[in-house]
Formats: C-alpha cells, structure tokens, sequence
C-alpha cells in the first residue's frame, strides 16, 4: 500500500516538476529580456502571471494552447499522443523521463531507507522526498540548459540545514553532527569552488558549488563527502568514455555535471554507510 502510495505521488510531483522546469526557465527569460528593456519577438508571448507556478494553466510549450485534463495524465498522455501535441502537432517538449524517475526514486527511498521509518526516521523521509523532487528539477535543468538554478539550490540548502539542526538540537545527535554536515559541505563546495576559480569557470560552474554544498550538508560528514565526489566522477567517466569512443563527443564538448552529483548523492545517502563499512573492513581490516 505504501509503494502504490509514493507510485502515484512520483507520478504527480514529477508532472509537476516538468512544468515547473520549463516555466521557471521562460520567467528567468522573461525577466532578463524586461531588465535589458527587449521585447520578445514571438507572436504569443507569455505574461509572468502565465508563466506562474500557480497562476497560469497547463500549456503547449510551443504554442502556449491550454492542455486539457485529459492531456496531463502522466506519461499515459505522452504515449497516447505519441509524444506530440494535440493542438500543434510539435513534439513535446517535456519528456516522460521526470513522470517515470520520480516515483522510482520514491520507492527505491522506501526500500533502502537507513533508518526507521518511525519518529524521527520519518520526518527524514519526508523530507528527503522534498529533496528528491528538487533533485530531478535540477537534473532535467541541467541536462536542458547547461544550469543550477541558485534559485531552486538555495531553499533546498536552508532546508538541509534546517534538518541537520534539527538533528544536532532536536533529537539530540549533538554539535559533532552539526560539524560534520558543515566539513562535508566545505569538501566538496570548497574543492568545486577552487576548481571553478582556477578554471574561471571553464571546469566546472558556478551551480556545482551550491550543489555541492547542498550534498556535503545531506550526507553528514567528510568521508561521505569524497564518496559523492568519487562516484560521480566514476559516473561521468563511465558517460564520457564511450561517446569519445563512438565520436559521439570530443575533448571539447561539455557534459552537464550536475546529474553525475545529484546520482552519487543519492547513492551515498542511501547506501553510503554500508559501502564505507565494507571499505573499511575489506581494505583498512575495521
């Protein structure tokens, strides 16, 4: 009853986190083309209430037709009209991917939660579902528009605070743990911050360093903390190496690498302390 339940939540959130994506894009567009005084040269152009989250209506990216309801079944719709707009006849824009990660993450959560889903482990869960949604608005972002919203990263760090501090103060797991969030925090921003100021932004951008902070705070500690770094560099090697291989990329193409980030995240805070336990006593005899 409990995976059916977070099945259909996925469902829901990971619709919404479609629209979400590509109407926080259209405003962040829209509010640079009123600061720079342009006007769009597009014939249907959006007003910022039409692009609002909670004021405008389900559209047709490509030519802004209100969707009807029977258009905003997840990913039923997207199959039945065979990914293309019902109005226009364009391909949507806004792939089933965010419908169908969604409830997985979910469920998957579920299943590999590491602490008691009672109390205070539930109150983390909950909160790590928020986490997850933030996650893949920020995944299908980067994989779009090469971006990390600070707009969308920062609550999701003043969130991860909050929970480490609810941790330290509330339920009673000590300062130690609030100086473990913050070093995991400095590892990896701190290590993505040198990088990008010895690149000046060539390496790596300016969104990996809150993100990265935002994983340190969530994984709790420094060798946690070198386990995102490690994995999501072991990722983006495994992604790399065969499109350089196929000529599908070159030395100069730019591989988005915010997801990486976001997937050793979730791995260590689900997995992370089973896989530094079995390091330690395969390799260091713990």
């Amino acid at each position: 009853m409990v995976i059916l339940i977070l099945l259909i939540l996925g469902l829901c959130f990971g619709s919404f986190v479609n629209a979400f994506v590509w109407r926080h894009y259209k405003q962040a567009e829209l509010k640079e083309q009123l600061a720079e005084g342009k006007k769009s040269k597009k014939k249907a152009e959006l007003t910022a209430d039409e692009l609002s989250i909670t004021k405008g209506r389900s559209m047709c990216t490509h030519c802004h037709h209100e969707l009807a309801a029977k258009d905003l079944i997840p990913i039923v719709s997207y199959l039945w009209l065979r990914g293309k707009c019902r109005y226009c006849g364009k391909k949507i824009e806004d792939s089933p991917l965010a419908e169908l990660v969604t409830p997985l993450l979910f469920v998957i959560s579920y299943l590999a939660w590491p602490h008691n889903l009672s109390g205070e482990g539930l109150v983390l869960f909950g909160l790590w579902l928020i986490f997850l949604i933030g996650f893949v608005a920020l995944i299908l972002y980067d994989l779009r528009w090469f971006l990390l919203p600070h707009s969308i990263v920062m609550p999701l760090i003043g969130l991860a605070f909050l929970q480490v501090l609810l941790q330290s103060f509330v339920w009673g797991q000590g300062i130690r743990s609030l100086l473990m969030a913050l070093l995991g925090a400095l590892v990896i921003g701190g290590l993505f911050f040198v990088l990008y100021t010895v690149s000046k932004g060539r390496w790596i951008g300016g969104g990996d360093i809150t993100l990265g902070v935002l994983l340190g705070l969530l994984v709790g500690g420094v060798p946690e903390a070198l386990l995102v770094i490690f994995l999501a560099s072991f990722i983006g090697t495994l992604i790399a190496v065969p499109l350089l291989a196929t000529g599908k990329a070159d030395r100069t193409t730019h591989l988005p690498f915010g997801p990486f980030l976001i997937v050793a995240g979730i791995v260590v805070v689900l997995w992370g302390s089973r896989v530094l336990d079995w390091y330690g006593q395969t390799f260091l005899g713990l």
